[in-house]
């Protein structure tokens, strides 16, 4: 005699696909977004990169076809090297002391320290200050003959570099002054990050003897890659786009493009030349440079996920 259920009579009921009425429900949400998106993104890309092959001064009504002539004259621009090297000294120094900075600053502050709210203010603050605020006041602070800078070097006894001639020390001085006003976005971002990480790892591993350096590699790094993974994306984004500091302190210069990036020499090149055919060309340029880097980095983070 056969035990157990009984067996099914007649054929299995046929799943039924999601229900019409939930796509109707997920496309009214999206619309509005993707509308948005379509107007406000894709759309003056699109327009751009139309413009790139075009000679168009801003003013004029008629915007001539010329083919790829901006990008030829962009690739032997003997000033487009020192852009680029610009845009990435100023771009891997932003990116990476902030990081490094934010998260270092996060674990100390995650400890029960007196005063620790008041620091982390402190901290955050310059981050929702105006960027040209921020240049103003950063001017007086470099200022090679009454500034901040000058005071502590006459302490020590060394001469004040002349931040506003030497392009180098420009460069320096616009990149420190960026890290000071965006190193709150990383703290906050980081802090809350760890106060959501998980305890009992750190415990296991304290109590299993592993070293503090051990604990940071190889129990709080990996629990906090998805987020520098989003700091390493977002950050490099706001800093290629920075304009407000640099026009501020030192308008590209000195001597020419010493602390010209990308995005400045497509606001020169437009507003300034008044030639907005050749300043969509490298902006498309500086796109197509993002777009590689943002690929190479979700590939590297993805690896490194599917390892963990």
């Amino acid at each position: 005699m056969r035990s157990g259920p009984p067996e099914p009579v007649g054929a299995p009921p046929k799943r039924s696909g999601r229900p019409y009425g939930e796509w109707l429900l997920a496309a009214l949400l999206l619309l509005p977004n993707l509308a948005l998106l379509v107007i406000f993104t894709y759309r003056p890309l699109a327009d751009n990169i139309r413009l790139s092959f075009t000679d168009w001064n801003i003013s004029a009504p008629v915007a001539h076809y010329i083919g790829f002539d901006n990008y030829t004259t962009w690739w032997h621009d003997p000033n487009a090297h020192q852009v680029l090297k610009n845009t990435l000294i100023f771009t891997v120094a932003t990116v990476g002391i902030s990081m490094a900075l934010g998260l270092g600053l996060a674990i100390l502050l995650d400890q029960q320290l007196r005063g620790r709210n008041l620091v982390r203010s402190a901290i955050f603050a310059p981050f929702v200050i105006s960027g040209a605020a921020v240049g103003i006041a950063f001017q007086f602070v470099f200022d090679p003959n009454f500034g901040m800078i000058r005071d502590l070097f006459d302490r020590v006894g060394l001469s004040v570099p002349d931040f506003y001639q030497r392009p180098g020390w420009a460069l320096f001085m616009v990149t420190a002054t960026y890290i000071w006003k965006n190193l709150g976005y990383t703290f906050v971002i980081y802090l809350a990050a760890l106060q959501g990480r998980r305890a009992d790892l750190d415990e296991a591993a304290e109590i299993d003897g592993a070293s503090a350096w051990r604990r940071f590699t190889k129990v709080l790094l990996p629990q906090l890659r998805p987020t520098t993974f989003f700091l390493s994306i977002t950050v490099l984004l706001n800093s290629v786009q920075v304009f407000d500091i640099i026009n501020v302190m030192t308008r590209g210069g000195p001597q020419g493009y010493g602390t010209t990036t990308l995005v400045y020499q497509v606001y020169r090149e437009t507003f300034v030349n008044s030639r907005a055919g050749y300043g969509a060309t490298i902006a498309t340029i500086m796109f197509l440079i993002l777009l590689v880097v943002t690929v190479v980095q979700v590939r590297v983070m993805d690896r490194g996920m599917r390892r963990d």
